[in-house]
């Protein structure tokens, strides 16, 4: 497959001029193709636009393009093909030299390698679906010798057969010795045939023969040196895919380089092919985002001047914009945070009336990471939320008020003066998150602000027509309140412990306004260590994955692993199944059911044998047994679900089958209304019957005007309990 030059440079201009309608013109342009060849310049890309001049009358351009082919031959087998019709009709021209010129042109041409790397893919497939047939055949031998074969795309593609092998082999259970032939083990020699070849096959050979490199384990600090070394020419490729795998590989030999101008020296070089991956088009972008985002959370110096090159464009789909957001971020440093600031502000006021309010809210979110990352920045981020407050935009105001909330938790008491500006826009709120934001300021810096009891009264009378989390904020913010000023907010806590324990249906809210209630009427000064405890600031974390799980997935760059930032187990299934599992599967299943039908059977069974323990004269009552024993439970809904096979779970039948035995019992109503020991459960509390259980709070605490509600309790029937139970 031939990579078409790029739309600009000195091949681009060449495709043009071997295109072009004037003989003179493509003449010159293929003797430019020669020259550029002959210094060891690449340019298979233009391999189409050379093959089109071949038919010709100019005998001194025939030779030109015969010898082009003869070039590249042995890399692009599969459009050489096309010029066989032209050999043909050159080996019966009148002119003796273009006969001689067309056979020796087709001498040269040798297609056993075409032949080669098919059939090495073959083999692979071959294993796939019968592993013994390629074993017995010796085909994995011959697989392994032609690692040494002259031709790199023979090299690649039985680089990429014994990798898939290798790959099928290592799940294999159980596991097979490391001297299998299907383990495919790299050593020193293979390493320097598969460097060899990695300079002259096709793109998806590279691919392949990059991630047979990325699994070779070094043996010293020289070795992975010269890896980095001969992978590093790849960063010039004009396939994305190379590229990133050239970077997986040199990422992953760079940790056995001790020597850090060294390393650094790689990190370096590794930038300008990442910064160009940008200007490819927007899922090609979105792809080496990801994998940018995953480097710079080991390398943060990788891309540190070049910030710019990710401001957003106006034509740039969410998903890149969000992606280019999460990364400017990670680059924000003190020498480039005012310019990172004055696009984001820039971007915000073109886009803030419009209709892309995503992209507003994860902008105004990044402003207050920044503000949180770099603290020299976050008086000029304060003041771009402020201006962003000010333009009245609901959904803009609501995120700069949740921004905001970070920011005082990161640098409390710092910028206090802002608060009235965010009490003022307490109306512009209806989302829970930047009202519960809002409700904790209130709360957190409630002796400074004079009409605290009344903001938060707003929140008070409508307590149950809000959300939980709102109604958990404003809960904690009044308590703080109360500690905080007790002569002149004790109503608004005992109106808000008052609701939030009778009326709201909420059973975290209930439980922390019962954990509230009993602190404050028996403990004040705890209620107060605990409630207004000091909290450490909050900060953001460097890397979004743990670093062992970075490391692994620094190692499977240019896949969907380190696209998704998860590891490929978690969505690949191990194996695949064929049609023989799912029909063994299906048999294993019928096999379930008919164990199921016979054990309930021998249940039933059991059921309605004669008590042993029955010292009674009176003969026993001749019951069935056996399959009989079934007709006997006509009534019962479980036992015609599992005996049809529809059963769905397995203990509510079991429950409903005893059940139905023990209402049938003559003892059955002897002991109603009682459970264990006239215990009964219900609810995950205990009382005895006809008791009464209260709420787990004190008495009436000293000069705290709080009084324990009693909640009266109903008894359960023993029936009840027990299905409370399961």
């Amino acid at each position: 497959m031939s990579i078409r030059a790029p739309r600009k440079g000195e091949n681009y201009e060449l495709s043009v001029d071997l295109n072009s309608e004037y003989r003179d013109k493509r003449k010159d342009a293929i003797k430019r193709v020669i020259a550029s060849m002959t210094v060891g310049k690449d340019v298979s890309g233009l391999f189409p636009d050379v093959l089109k001049n071949m038919q010709t009358e100019d005998l001194e351009q025939k030779k030109l393009v015969y010898l082009y082919l003869m070039n590249y031959a042995k890399t692009q087998p599969e459009l050489v093909i096309l010029a066989v019709n032209t050999f043909v009709k050159d080996s019966e021209d009148p002119n003796p030299l273009v006969r001689a010129l067309s056979i020796r042109t087709m001498g040269c041409l040798r297609r056993e390698s075409y032949v080669r790397k098919t059939a090495a893919l073959c083999v692979a497939k071959l294993y796939d679906l019968k592993p013994s047939l390629v074993i017995d055949n010796g085909l994995l031998s011959r697989l392994h010798e032609m690692i040494a074969d002259s031709n790199p795309m023979v090299v690649a593609n039985t680089i990429a057969a014994l990798t898939d092998i290798h790959k099928t082999a290592s799940t294999a259970h159980p596991p097979l010795p490391s001297s299998d032939p299907a383990i495919f083990n790299i050593t020193p020699h293979i390493l320097n045939k598969i460097l060899i070849a990695l300079n002259e096959c096709t793109e998806w050979g590279r691919v392949a023969v990059l991630d047979a490199l990325s699994r070779y384990i070094t043996h010293d600090e020289k070795e992975s040196e010269h890896i980095c070394e001969r992978v590093v020419p790849q960063f010039q490729h004009v396939n994305g895919s190379v590229v990133l795998a050239a970077v997986k590989v040199i990422m992953i030999h760079m940790r056995g380089i001790c020597r850090e101008e060294v390393t650094k020296q790689f990190v370096r070089k590794m930038a300008p092919p990442l910064v160009t991956l940008l200007s490819s088009p927007p899922e090609v972008q979105w792809v080496a985002l990801r994998n940018i985002n995953l480097l710079l959370q080991k390398r943060p110096d990788l891309l540190s001047n070049e910030m710019r090159v990710f401001f957003c464009k106006y034509n740039d789909p969410l998903y890149v914009k969000v992606e280019k957001l999460d990364i400017m971020v990670r680059l924000a440093n003190d020498n480039n945070v005012d310019a990172l600031l004055s696009e984001l502000k820039e971007k915000l006021n073109r886009y803030a009336s419009e209709v892309d309010v995503d992209f507003v809210r994860k902008s105004i979110r990044a402003i207050g990471q920044t503000a949180i990352s770099i603290e020299s920045s976050a008086e000029r981020c304060v003041n771009v939320l402020l201006d962003l407050i000010g333009t009245r935009i609901s959904y803009v105001v609501q995120e700069a008020v949740v921004v905001m909330k970070d920011i005082f938790r990161k640098y409390p008491s710092t910028y206090e003066g802002v608060i009235p500006t965010l009490c003022a826009n307490l109306e512009e709120l209806d989302e829970p998150e930047a009202k519960a934001s809002l409700i904790w300021i209130i709360g957190e810096y409630a002796e400074k602000i004079d009409n605290a009891d009344e903001l938060l009264g707003t929140f008070v009378d409508t307590f149950t027509e809000e959300s939980y989390q709102v109604q958990l904020q404003t809960l904690t913010a009044v308590v703080k309140l109360f500690l905080k000023k007790p002569d002149s907010s004790q109503g608004i806590v005992q109106r808000v412990l008052d609701t939030a324990t009778k009326d709201c249906d909420s059973p975290d809210v209930r439980d922390r306004a019962y954990i509230y209630w009993r602190l404050l009427s028996t403990d004040p000064g705890a209620a107060k260590a605990v409630v207004l405890a000091h909290r450490p600031p909050i900060s953001i974390p460097r890397t979004t994955v743990s670093p062992v799980l970075l490391e692994e997935l620094l190692g499977e760059i240019s896949s969907l692993a380190s696209v998704y930032h998860k590891p490929a187990e978690t969505f690949i299934g191990h194996g695949r199944i064929g049609a023989e599992a799912v029909q063994r599967k299906g048999a294993e299943l019928s096999d379930d059911h008919t164990f199921a039908q016979k054990a309930f059977r021998t249940v039933v069974a059991g059921q309605q044998a004669e008590n042993l323990l029955d010292f009674n004269d009176a003969p026993a009552q001749e019951e069935p047994s056996g399959l009989a024993a079934t007709r006997i439970l006509p009534s019962t809904p479980a036992a015609a679900n599992i005996l049809s096979g529809t059963s769905t779970n397995p203990l509510d039948d079991l429950v409903s089958i005893f059940g139905g035995m023990s209402a049938s019992s003559p003892h059955a109503g002897a002991s109603e209304g009682a459970g264990f020991d006239g215990v009964g459960i219900g609810d995950g509390a205990l009382s005895k019957s006809g008791d009464t259980m209260s709420p787990p709070l004190g008495s009436v605490g000293s000069g705290s005007g709080f009084v324990d509600p009693v909640t009266p309790y109903t008894g359960h029937t023993p029936q009840e309990d027990l299905l409370g139970l399961f």
